[in-house]
């Protein structure tokens, strides 16, 4: 048990998946089977169950790199994660992606100050574990789902009046989100696997957007492919 989840030790499995909102946590906890919750403190949903047979955990995290890293951090040092992964949404920065598409996050850049007060005024690289990035991409294939591999930018502030976005994009940073730096990053501080898993629901240069529900509904193809990566992980 720590301050923000009140799971007791082995409640979590060795794989988590970590999507900001509570609710999509539930949503992707009824694809499992034998599912319970494990935590509801500050309503961040956490459930534990198996994906054919595999132990599988979710658990919400709320909105940008200082939420995500409260709950990423208490998972790997307090309950001895293995493997986290993240599935939320991303707002494209070039044209060739379209709203529906799949990002595959190898690296991700950062506007915050966060890595560089870990590494003295150092810049890290943080970057996702190739052995889950191979297996999310060849499965993203597999299911003739377009997808797009390459470095995402988490921005500190999601109403940003600076435009630092143009500047990632100018060397073919594909899309922006909000927490992946923190779980790359966190991840390989403390030894384990970790990918992020988006879906575009914006398009950032033409300000188009998909709708609530259908942002909803287009996430599905992104949590299929994230349980089907955490069970041939387990194999």
């Amino acid at each position: 048990m720590t301050v923000h989840l009140e799971a007791k030790p082995g409640d979590y499995a060795d794989t988590v998946l970590l999507p900001g909102d509570p609710l999509r946590a539930k949503a992707i906890s009824e694809r499992l089977d034998d599912v319970r919750c494990v935590n509801q403190v500050r309503g961040m949903l956490g459930f534990t169950g198996t994906y054919q047979g595999v132990p599988v955990s979710v658990q919400g995290t709320g909105m940008g790199l200082p939420s995500f890293s409260i709950y990423a951090r208490e998972l790997l040092v307090d309950y001895g994660a293995k493997r986290l992964m993240r599935v939320g949404t991303c707002g494209a920065m070039l044209p060739e992606l379209k709203l529906g598409d799949l990002v595959l996050a190898m690296a991700a850049s950062t506007d915050s100050n966060l890595n560089r007060r870990r590494l003295g005024g150092l810049e890290l690289a943080p970057c996702a574990s190739f052995a889950l990035l191979r297996s999310a991409a060849d499965l993203a294939e597999e299911r003739q789902l377009t997808v797009h591999v390459g470095g995402v930018f988490s921005g500190d502030a999601f109403y940003d009046e600076t435009d630092a976005w143009k500047a990632f994009a100018a060397y073919g940073v594909v899309a922006a989100e909000m927490e992946t730096s923190a779980l790359y990053t966190l991840a390989a501080r403390h030894g384990a696997e970790a990918l992020a898993i988006l879906t575009v629901s914006d398009l950032i240069p033409t300000g188009e957007a998909m709708p609530s529900a259908d942002r909803e509904r287009s996430c599905t193809a992104m949590f299929d492919v994230a349980l089907e990566v955490v069970r041939r992980a387990a194999g």
